[in-house]
């Protein structure tokens, strides 16, 4: 296995800040911009760090419940998660304090109960999901499509 990289540059000082992230070894990311006013405010021409995770989150899991299926048995034919990722003020700072993860599979073969425990199994599994055990509250609601 190898380590990913990801890089950020910062310039100015907190609310007035902008930073700039980049993924130099897949150039998904260069120089996209993240600030204040894309973390809180309606700013929509840039990301923010919880949008990143929720999308790292819900990636890693889609592979897990895919990857999963296929060891018992049964090929994926469509996956597709979303991962809203809550955070709050907590005294002077804030918290990711919820992480719900939707996820809707086509499946051929696999019946609820099965798809059901297949799903929770990928959420607890997923190298992700414990990378985030000290968010308080991940929740998946999942939806067998046929």
């Amino acid at each position: 296995m190898s380590d990913k990289t990801a890089n950020v540059h910062w310039e100015g000082r907190g609310k007035e800040g902008l930073g700039k992230i980049s993924t130099p070894q897949t150039s998904a990311l260069k120089d996209y911009p993240y600030g204040f006013a894309s973390r809180f405010g309606d700013d929509r021409t840039g990301t923010n760090p919880e949008e990143l995770l929720g999308a790292a989150h819900a990636a890693c899991f889609t592979m897990a419940f895919s990857f999963a299926c296929d060891k018992a048995g049964f090929a994926t034919t469509q996956v597709d998660t979303q991962a809203n990722v809550h955070l709050k003020v907590q005294g002077d700072g804030f918290l990711i304090d919820r992480i719900a993860l939707q996820l809707t599979a086509v499946v051929p073969g696999l019946d609820e109960e099965a798809f059901q425990k297949i799903a929770q199994a990928a959420k607890e599994n997923c190298p992700l999901s414990k990378a985030l055990a000290s968010v308080p509250e991940i929740t998946l609601k999942a939806t067998l499509a046929h």
